[in-house]
This record gives C-alpha cells, sequence and structure tokens, in this order.
C-alpha cells in the first residue's frame, strides 16, 4: 500500500480477555508499532480495553470512546491500527463487527489489522476474508462457552460448588485438587488455587439446629414464614448476613435443595452476554446427595408440598386477583414485595403458573419499567450532595490543605495537585436480600480521584467510601456488591479520612 511521503496520524487499539499470552495488550503493540513502522504510520495514541470480552461494546470504554472520537468530527488521526478482527471484536452477530468499523469508515477514518494476511482496502477480496474471519472469532467464543459450560457441569455432578454465598447453617470448604479439606472459607474469601474446590458442610451447631427447627414449626408447628421469620427476630437471632429475617428469607431456606445435600444449577442462563433467562427444571444440572444433609428429604419433601400446595387451590383469576391488590397498595412490584406479603402466593409460584413475573406483571396491567419507590430516595440523595462535597471541602481544609470547587463541574481541586469528584451511590436490594450499588465514573472531565459515597441499605447514611483512582478504572459504571475482592475492597474506608490525610501540608525544616 502506497503512502505519502509524510508519516499518517494513527491510533492503536488493543483489547485483551484472558484466554492466552498471545493477545496481551504488549504483544499486540508489538506488532502493532512495526506494522505502522513499515507504513510510516505514526502512532499517536492507544485506546485499551483490558481483561475485556469482545462479544458486545457493553463495557468496552476503549472502543466506545474511540468511536465517539472519531464521530465527533474532532479526530486527529486517520487509521486506527487493530491487531487482527477478533481484536476488533468476537461479536455473535458478524454485522455488528462490520457496523462498528463501518462507522468509522463514514467518518473518514480507516481501519487496518495489522496481524491479519490481507490489506483491508476494500477489495472482494479482502471482504470475503473479513467476512470468514468474523464469524470464526464468533464461532470461537460460541465454543469455547460451550466448553466452559461443559466444564461447569462436570464439576456440579462431581458435588462440587459454582459460585454463590453458602446460606445460613451451611459453610463454603476449600478441597485441593485430591479433595482434601484445606479450610473454611469466610464470606467474601475466594479459592485462589486455579485446582482448588469448593464444596458445602454443614455450619456451627447452633445455625444447623435454628435451620431445623424453621422445617419442624413450619411443616409439624403449621406456622407460615412470616410467623417464623418473627419468632426468631424476638429470639434476636440474625441471618448470615447479620440482618433480621423476613418472610422471604425463611421461604429461601425452606425451598432450597442445598439443605439436603443436593448440588443443583442452571437455574438460569446468561450465555454470550445473551438476556438472562429462566431455564425449565429439566435444564437443570445436579448431583443429588453431593453434600452432607442438615434436613432430612421427607422434611424438606412435606415442606415443599405446602408451599406448593397454597397456589395450587387458587385459580388463575383468583392469584392475579391478589396480585392486583398488591400492587394496588404499594405502587410497585417486585420478587421480594411478593414474598414478603402474607396473603400472596410466593413469586415463584407466580412464575411457575405464568411463565415468568413479567408475564403475571403484563396480565394485571402492570408495567414495570420504572420503581416508583426510588422517586423520592433520589430526591433525598440529591438534597444531601451539597453536603458531601461541604464535609469533603472542611476536612480537607482542617487537614491545612486547601480546594478549588468549579460551580459548573463539582469537581475539587486539592492543593492544586490532584482532582476530585465526589458521588452518592443509592443502594439496592436483591430479591435474595443482597445489596449492590452502581458507582458511575465521569469519564469526560476524568477526575484524578472518585469519592463514591456508598449510602446504607435505607438509603439514610452512608454505609462506606470508596476512593477510587481512575487510572485504575477503565469502566463507566461499575456494578458492586457488599464483597467485591481484593482489588475493589483495598479501596474501601469507612471515613473521608484516607482523603484528607493525602490533603494534608506538613513543615519542612529547612536544611542548612
Amino acid at each position: 500500500m502506497e503512502r505519502d511521503a509524510e508519516s499518517t496520524r494513527a491510533v492503536e487499539y488493543v483489547r485483551m480477555s484472558t484466554e492466552h499470552q498471545r493477545y496481551s495488550t504488549e504483544n499486540q503493540s508489538e506488532v502493532i508499532r512495526r506494522y505502522a513502522a513499515k507504513r510510516r504510520l505514526s502512532i499517536i495514541r492507544t485506546y485499551t480495553d483490558a481483561g475485556r470480552s469482545g462479544l458486545n461494546i457493553e463495557g468496552r470504554s476503549g472502543l466506545r470512546q474511540l468511536i465517539a472520537d472519531i464521530e465527533s468530527g474532532n479526530a486527529d488521526f486517520s487509521v486506527v491500527l487493530v491487531y487482527d478482527v477478533s481484536r476488533w471484536g468476537r461479536f455473535q452477530d458478524a454485522d455488528e463487527s462490520a457496523f462498528y468499523e463501518y462507522r468509522c469508515r463514514r467518518a473518514g477514518v480507516k481501519v487496518e489489522y495489522c496481524a491479519e494476511q490481507f490489506e483491508n482496502d476494500g477489495s472482494i477480496g479482502s471482504d470475503v476474508q473479513k467476512v470468514v474471519k468474523r464469524r470464526m472469532a464468533a464461532e470461537y467464543s460460541r465454543e469455547l462457552s460451550v466448553k466452559v459450560f461443559a466444564g461447569q457441569c462436570r464439576l456440579i455432578e462431581m458435588g462440587y460448588r459454582q459460585g454463590g454465598m453458602a446460606g445460613f447453617g451451611l459453610r463454603r470448604e476449600l478441597r485441593d485438587e485430591q479433595g482434601r479439606p484445606k479450610g473454611i472459607l469466610t464470606r467474601g474469601e475466594q479459592k485462589s488455587i486455579q485446582t482448588d474446590r469448593v464444596v458445602l458442610v454443614p455450619g456451627p451447631s447452633e445455625e444447623v439446629a435454628i435451620v431445623r427447627w424453621i422445617y419442624n414449626r413450619f411443616v409439624e408447628g403449621g406456622q407460615d414464614e412470616a410467623s417464623i421469620a418473627h419468632e426468631l427476630n424476638q429470639r434476636g437471632v440474625l441471618t448470615d448476613l447479620g440482618r433480621a429475617w423476613t418472610k422471604g428469607t425463611v421461604h429461601q431456606i425452606l425451598i432450597n435443595e442445598k439443605y439436603i445435600g443436593n448440588n443443583v444449577w442452571n437455574h438460569f442462563s446468561f450465555k454470550l452476554k445473551q438476556h438472562r433467562v429462566a431455564n425449565d427444571p429439566s435444564m437443570w444440572v445436579r448431583a443429588d446427595g453431593a453434600f452432607e444433609a442438615i434436613v432430612e428429604p421427607t422434611r424438606f419433601d412435606a415442606a415443599r408440598a405446602i408451599i406448593e400446595a397454597r397456589s395450587h387451590h387458587l385459580s388463575n383469576e383468583e392469584m392475579l386477583e391478589l396480585l392486583k391488590r398488591v400492587y394496588e397498595r404499594t405502587g410497585v412490584l417486585s420478587g421480594l414485595i411478593i414474598d414478603e406479603t402474607e396473603e400472596c402466593p410466593s413469586s415463584k409460584a407466580y412464575r411457575h403458573r405464568f411463565g415468568g413475573l413479567l408475564r403475571a406483571y403484563k396480565l394485571i396491567g402492570y408495567n414495570p419499567g420504572r420503581d416508583y419507590r426510588y422517586i423520592e430516595i433520589n430526591r433525598a440523595l440529591r438534597r444531601r450532595y451539597p453536603e458531601a462535597i461541604s464535609e469533603a471541602i472542611n476536612g480537607i481544609e482542617d487537614a491545612g490543605g486547601w480546594v478549588r470547587r468549579d460551580e459548573i463541574t463539582d469537581i475539587l481541586t486539592i492543593n492544586e495537585e490532584f482532582t476530585v469528584s465526589v458521588t452518592i451511590n443509592r443502594c439496592f436490594q436483591t430479591s435474595a436480600g443482597s445489596l449492590r450499588w452502581k458507582v458511575r465514573l465521569d469519564r469526560g472531565l476524568l477526575p484524578d480521584l472518585t469519592i463514591a459515597i456508598r449510602m446504607n441499605a435505607d438509603n439514610t447514611s452512608a454505609r462506606d467510601y470508596l476512593i477510587l483512582p481512575t487510572f485504575d478504572m477503565d469502566v463507566e459504571v461499575l456494578r458492586l456488591g457488599e464483597h467485591n475482592g481484593i482489588w475493589f475492597d483495598a479501596y474501601q474506608f469507612e471515613s473521608l479520612g484516607p482523603l484528607f490525610e493525602m490533603a494534608e501540608r506538613l513543615s519542612i525544616l529547612e536544611a542548612a
């Protein structure tokens, strides 16, 4: 390919997933830069997506930023260099890959694949090879997904746990590749050696006794979940998450087969970044008797029969009428709300009877597109935001630092050394009672640090503070749980004290 004597400005795009060292960003860049040197291309910038799946563009902030820069009309380059077609993406729809390349070309920027055996010059030959390569890249992901799924199924059938918390009355035990116990994993701990495995074992005797008591009260005592939860709370017993019991948390103990030692997996599917779907029980992967049971199977079956009977005697119309009453009273519906309503069948019963909760919602005229309960919460958090900014400024100034606040963006410049953005992040609760937060990072202004204030479960006060360095974050939204591994938890603090320490000014004695 002929080029002008003067070098052409270009950028490189590198993406590394996790499958092979061959695709490390360093190896990609080395090939790209050799390619650029031969063709008198001057690389002025690098766009990176490290550790990112190529199945779709969501979460790939580097590629999205690249396309945004190109389509803004202000791009100061005319060529994008990519290692090969698979690094551009392993989109399951090959047309999607072509579409993103077309958007670049339409804006006057060409995409070149440096490790491919063809020139991306628009000829019939290159177009045909790209189509084949794109299909091959998509097929690789599909085959890898099948292999991973088969491996997970095999581990389940061997009795090993595939993620998730143990639950009240149970613990996760780490085993080596010979099956020998290595110790109990505490909450938030994960195995660190690839060949290690995790199984469920009975927890402390007092927790096991409470689980059996719950079944006795439900099966023989005739008490419902709400009554059992009330009694546990009166006794001062807390769940495995350290919270009060609810109808829903008791219900989960009564329906989960792990308490009779069964290892059951694949209730839901989320393959190849497609939509999450609930699987029919015939698709579940199971190993019965994989763990030591803490509840007798006959007692579990009796509890399940009681739960199923509560909804079987109701007609479809009666179930929908009960659901409609809950909606009229609360103004919103969710699996958790349904499970916590005493006169209503469980959310599982609605899923089974109507083929999913969304189908049941539609039949009563409810559209769950927006949860109106959070409107007032959002308003309260917006009112709290100026207080959070003032708290940060006052603390910095008390430490001897000084702050300049941008009145438009609220970015804080501290000691003319680094910049800080402050965010308040609402707490969500899943149907199982777990806490979740979505932390939005400002990828436009790119402050040096983002202070993410995570609210507590009631969204009434700060739970903790995350002091996040922007250069370590390559996404616009962080989806966090209560425990996120050491990489994120290392940035978690109980107060803004560490920020104030960074801003502190120290007197240094003058040297002679």
